[in-house]
């Protein structure tokens, strides 16, 4: 199965790509989409291009995508929501399922601990994709991401298999 992991930002749109095996988890590709323009919409068509260009190229197969909190700069908080509209829409134009994890469920499952600092999750991140260079913050947060939904995905995999044997 491969995933990519989106940690949606208007400035700066991490990504990350992965392939899972089982338990087993690979590096593909990393990076970050830098949003260029000078008005909201022609920053946000950017962040779309390069993410379409992303899933062009990697073709995955299931996507993961950071839960926004909301801050106390409502301004910024709208921002960002709209930034994680295209991190949503680019997904659905591919028809895959989303998954949504919150920013403490990610580091919980790739940490340990639902609080770890950024440097934390990177560091764990390339204890479990050795040999991976990481592009930035932002897409090791992507990376994160992935891997969550890798995690959780075949547990709810092993889940609805047992249900389907038990109901056979």
């Amino acid at each position: 199965m491969r995933v990519l992991g989106i940690d949606p930002g208007l400035r700066n749109m991490g990504w990350g790509v992965i392939d899972a095996d089982g338990s087993r988890l690979s590096h593909v590709a990393n990076g970050i989409c830098h949003s260029v323009g000078s008005d909201l919409a022609a920053r946000l068509l950017s962040l779309h291009e390069q993410l379409t260009d992303v899933f062009a190229r990697f073709q995955p197969e299931q996507a993961a995508i950071e839960q926004t909190f909301v801050n106390k700069d409502g301004a910024g908080t709208l921002k960002l929501g709209q930034a994680r509209g295209i991190a949503l829409l680019v997904p659905a134009q591919f028809g895959l399922k989303i998954g949504e994890y919150a920013p403490n469920k990610v580091k919980k499952t790739v940490v340990g601990v639902g609080h770890a600092e950024k440097q934390q999750v990177e560091h764990m991140v390339k204890l479990q994709l050795p040999g991976t260079v990481i592009k930035g913050a932002d897409a090791a947060d992507a990376l994160a991401i992935a891997i969550c939904h890798a995690h959780h995905a075949r547990a709810g995999a092993g889940y609805e298999k047992a249900l389907r044997r038990a109901q056979a």
